[in-house]
């Protein structure tokens, strides 16, 4: 049986893949996006990422340098060019949390066999780093490279929670949150609030179709050595399975996962913060 994956978007900030892809054009956007969320990207990397020779690797980044996408620098690693159009995460580390976080996504998506994501917060939004999908033939699809409002998803607030009240009002009340369209209307902000507080007492966020139709999700906050927010999990599902897996202990299996991979995360030498 064919494995279905679920992609009913409300405002569709994410998309099916077309029915007559090109692959070239698909491999080029994806180091785009392994350069917007990582900052930098070696010839070698681009190769593995792809899952092609490292020739082909250059011919495709050749094409990204010449129409402006990126650039090398002094030690020949492609980062961010000025065509860019969403700047980068700067975040030097990003491509360290992916490596260390993977076996332990893929043991928590086996586990549940439900999907994993990893993801960190720029700013007003959340970008998706990383997805292990779930073995389920009705499962979550891959949200690699998608950029979705922290406010609405579930790892995205498990972040925001932890903030202090005066730096989220100055994300979603300030003048440039309202230039950028990231205002939370003067309804929607106490319940907002309430919904952070209510994350902070319980260690979790969940998000009911926040995003998406018929798609459920619960995570929670990554922290270094010292504490800080690096990054976040999340498990997405169907909305239809959410109460039994939630049921079945999924609070428990994702705080497991979360502080094991923060040990690792505190034992990395390149560890942020």
């Amino acid at each position: 049986m064919q494995k279905k994956t679920v992609t009913s978007p409300v405002s569709k900030p994410l998309q099916k893949r077309p029915t007559y892809s090109i692959e070239a054009v698909d491999n080029a956007l994806v180091l785009l996006q392994l350069l917007r969320d990582g900052g930098a990207l070696r010839l070698k990397d681009a190769a593995a990422e792809l899952g092609v020779a490292p020739s082909t690797a250059h011919r495709l980044l050749a094409m990204l340098v010449y129409r402006g996408f990126a650039v090398q620098d002094e030690n020949r690693r492609y980062v961010p060019g000025p065509a860019m159009g969403v700047g980068p995460a700067g975040l030097s580390w990003t491509r360290m949390l992916r490596e260390l976080a993977q076996p332990h996504m893929e043991l928590l998506s086996a586990q549940l066999n439900e999907t994993v994501n990893l993801m960190v917060r720029v700013g007003t939004k959340v970008r998706f780093l990383a997805t292990v999908e779930g073995s389920n033939v009705l499962r979550i699809g891959d949200r690699q490279g998608a950029v979705l409002p922290a406010n609405l998803t579930s790892g995205g607030k498990a972040m925001l929670a932890e903030l202090e009240p005066a730096m989220v009002e100055q994300l979603f009340r300030s003048h440039n949150a309202e230039i950028g369209g990231d205002t939370i209307s003067d309804r929607d902000y106490p319940a907002f609030t309430r919904d952070l507080e209510s994350v902070r007492n319980n260690g979790f966020a969940a998000n009911f179709e926040g995003t998406e139709e018929d798609v459920s999700a619960l995570g929670m906050a990554l922290h270094n050595r010292h504490g800080a927010v690096v990054g976040a999990l999340s498990v997405a599902m169907p909305s239809t399975r959410f109460r039994k897996v939630f049921d079945d202990g999924l609070v428990a299996a994702l705080r497991g996962t979360c502080r094991q991979l923060e040990v690792d995360i505190a034992a990395n030498p390149a560890d942020p913060g």
